[in-house]
């Protein structure tokens, strides 16, 4: 099969698929920033977050993580537990000790005592992992809030495209039927009309282009909160997302909280692990019966381990690397979150800039220009290469302006990640 039939089987796919995508769209109500977050479980507002899916394993497995954190503080804290022992001696012997006559009965209980702070450090160090995994879970939110944000706003985006390619093809159609007119009255050449005719067939395989890349970026944004295969309908208009001021200056957004709750994690492992170098003893208590002469004893004992060997040096040197690696980890967050909000603002502020000029001045310029080519050529006084000319120009600065205004909706949704507390 030639390489010219797949891709015309390929385009007329894409067609049907935006086709009925689009029918489908229409029947759906238009979804709103806002709504995309409360659907996906990450908005600001709790009353509209309660409303939102209960569902959604983004949300639910840092939920999870989190209570099984809670579970281990809870263990954590409970105390070891006694130990009861039961022995026979002397059973089955021979001689005076054949039988069960000089058997030997001893029932105790022994306690494992905790030295060396074990328990508090055992307390500390899952207090603090429960810090991290706590944190970790308000990142994700603020992770899930940031891609339902910047998948809006190239899904807007895609749909504005969509509308564009749909005027541009309009346009093309208008500019054929006028071209083919002009000819048969001899007041263009043939060539003319071929021209307008290339034009439109371009600009109806671009319209596929778009419809197709409208329905990934919708799919995309749909996925955050369901994996089924209806598709969220989002208006052409790219939204105005303001970002969050005093964002340099702040030193206790979510992802410095992280690294310093990291280290600090680290650190009380650490005095957990050292706090094991020291035995524990086992005090027991009990009572032995004597078969033969039916007489009974208590007994009194104590078990200390003795560390030749094992000191829990080991666990010791390897939470000490920890340490020393999530302090390295710590400082390469903070470096590269000032890098991350510098650049982040700069694309911001240029796209903001450019979306001003484009649309104040460049945009409607273009647009008054291309009224008056239309109006000449209508009455035979600019030939078709002097529209297609100016609309092509037109065309480009609206293409420009929705790139700048996804870059800037994209970078504001990059602040706001940044700064979630």
């Amino acid at each position: 099969m030639s390489a010219i039939h797949w891709r015309g089987v390929l385009l007329g796919g894409l067609l049907f698929a935006a086709t009925a995508t689009s029918v489908a769209a229409q029947e759906q109500d238009l979804l709103t920033l806002e709504g995309a977050l409360v659907r996906a479980g990450a908005s600001e507002d709790l009353d509209q977050q309660r409303q939102g899916p209960e569902l959604n394993p983004r949300i639910i497995g840092p939920r999870a993580d989190k209570e099984a954190a809670e579970a281990l503080v809870g263990q954590a804290r409970l105390r070891p537990n006694p130990e009861v022992s039961f022995e026979a001696e002397n059973i089955a012997g021979t001689g005076a000790f054949s039988g069960l006559r000089a058997t030997e009965y001893t029932l105790a209980v022994g306690q494992r005592i905790e030295l060396g702070g074990k328990r508090s450090a055992r307390v500390r160090a899952a207090e603090a992992e429960a810090r991290v995994t706590s944190l970790r879970g308000d990142l994700s939110l603020a992770e899930l809030g940031f891609s339902v944000r910047e998948r809006y706003v190239s899904a807007a985006a895609a749909a504005a495209r969509v509308e564009l390619a749909q005027d541009i093809v309009g346009r093309n159609r208008e500019l054929t039927r006028i071209a083919d007119l002009l000819v048969e009255t001899g007041r263009e050449p043939p060539l003319r009309a071929l021209r307008a005719k290339a034009a439109l067939a371009e600009a109806e395989a671009e319209l596929q282009a778009a419809e197709a890349a409208s329905i990934a970026a919708r799919a995309a944004l749909g996925s955050l909160w369901s994996a089924s295969e209806t598709l969220p309908s989002v208006p052409p208009d790219i939204p105005h997302i303001e970002p969050p001021a005093g964002l340099v200056a702040s030193e206790d957004t979510l992802r410095l909280q992280v690294a310093r709750a990291e280290s600090a994690a680290a650190e009380a492992a650490i005095a957990r692990e050292q706090s094991l170098r020291v035995p524990d003893p086992v005090i027991s208590a009990g009572v032995r019966r004597f078969s033969e002469s039916k007489d009974n004893a208590f007994l009194v004992g104590v078990a200390i381990p003795l560390p030749f060997r094992d000191r829990n040096q080991g666990n010791i040197a390897a939470a000490q690397a920890r340490l020393r690696a999530a302090t390295a980890r710590e400082a390469i967050v903070r470096a590269d979150f000032r890098q991350e909000v510098a650049q982040a603002r700069a694309e911001f502020l240029a796209a903001e800039a450019r979306v001003d000029t484009l649309s104040n001045t460049s945009l409607p310029q273009a647009e008054e220009a291309l009224r008056l080519v239309r109006i000449g050529y209508r009455a035979g006084r600019f030939p078709l290469i002097e529209v297609l000319s100016a609309a092509e120009a037109r065309d480009a600065i609206r293409n420009a302006l929705i790139d700048a205004q996804e870059t800037r909706g994209q970078a504001a949704a990059r602040l706001i990640r940044l700064s979630a507390l």
